[in-house]
């Protein structure tokens, strides 16, 4: 990095709730089933259906929200995010903006020797969307394949704020983060089946200016090193040019290539149409719908070498971040 820069980086990480059933209706969650055998007209969006939520999902959003230090918001409702994409059976998400499950927690990080408080800035649920399946590669694929069955499985969000400074840091907080999630046994972790997935929004600005830079985000990274990669490289692409952008751009992380390749750009003042999800009606969470863990218990978490305080038989927990998805948890 260029001594005259500072790199700011923040992501939103998405995982997969361990629920047996989806988050608004009573399809299986189940991976690997036949195309499309999954589904049912709730989560498909036919008229005349009605979501319900997923009470297990709330739990397990709650849990995780405890773990990290955040405030827990009584009062929260979920809003319909619109916008079209092929693998999004209704147009719109069912997912939550103003008013999330809870706020302003905190993770601590190790990276180059040095610990630090990464902070939070929210956590809500959402619904998944489905999976495109191509022909071949994406850019000359003759023909793609729609498979909804991952249509509305639970969705935990968690988005930090723009405090990490740099590719390292950044795969250390996620490392910190899966083995968290994977601990409490409400995300089984595996990146490869996009349980857990990170969009990463990456910027640069002048050393010592408080003000944010315009931001690139690349969307869909399911590797810790895909997400080291691609914000390295895209630090090392924006000292090259023009810092300051009038347009934000979106890019898409390539699984064999950290570099990426643009989708299209969206205007700095566009916003998606969000409108409150009136059949499901506000959401009172208390903190009684969760089993509380001891936020210093799970601090040690992230400590490679410590051993952290359990119960003889969950000693097995005890591991590092790279090998918590070897260990058994408890599905919802």
């Amino acid at each position: 990095m260029s001594g005259s820069y500072e790199t700011v980086i923040g992501l939103e990480v998405h995982a997969q709730l361990r629920t047996r059933t989806k988050m608004f209706c009573g399809c299986s969650t189940a991976f690997g089933a036949a195309p499309n055998t999954q589904t049912c007209p709730v989560c498909q969006g036919n008229p005349g259906s009605l979501p319900v939520i997923n009470q297990r999902a709330i739990e397990f959003g709650i849990r995780t929200a405890l773990a990290l230090g955040c405030t827990v918001n009584v009062q929260n409702r979920f809003a319909r995010k619109h916008y079209f994409y092929p693998d999004m059976p209704k147009n719109y998400q069912i997912s939550q903006y103003e008013e999330p499950l809870a706020e302003h927690g905190t993770l601590e990080v190790t990276a180059g020797g040095a610990p630090r408080v990464i902070g939070i800035q929210r956590l809500h649920l959402e619904e998944d969307v489905g999976k495109l399946v191509h022909e071949g590669e994406l850019a000359t694929a003759r023909a793609s394949h729609v498979d909804f069955n991952r249509a509305g499985v639970p969705l935990m969000e968690i988005v930090s704020k723009p405090d990490l400074r740099s590719p390292e840091e950044a795969g250390a907080y996620l490392r910190a983060l899966r083995a968290i999630v994977v601990y409490l046994g409400v995300c089984d972790g595996n990146m490869e089946e996009g349980s857990l997935r990170c969009d990463a929004n990456v910027s640069i600005r002048p050393r010592g200016s408080e003000q944010l830079g315009t931001k690139v985000e690349i969307k869909n990274l399911n590797s810790f090193r895909h997400v080291q990669h691609a914000l390295a490289y895209e630090v090392k692409r924006r000292v090259q040019v023009e810092p300051q952008r009038a347009l934000r751009r979106l890019a898409a992380g390539d699984r064999l290539d950290p570099r990426r390749n643009f989708l299209h750009a969206l205007d700095v003042g566009g916003r998606l149409a969000r409108f409150p999800e009136r059949e499901i009606g506000d959401l009172v969470a208390t903190r009684q719908v969760a089993h509380q863990v001891p936020r210093a218990q799970l601090s040690t978490l992230v400590e490679r070498q410590q051993q952290i305080g359990l119960q003889p038989q969950n000693a097995h927990y005890a591991a590092s971040p790279d090998d918590a998805s070897v260990a058994p948890a408890a599905c919802g």
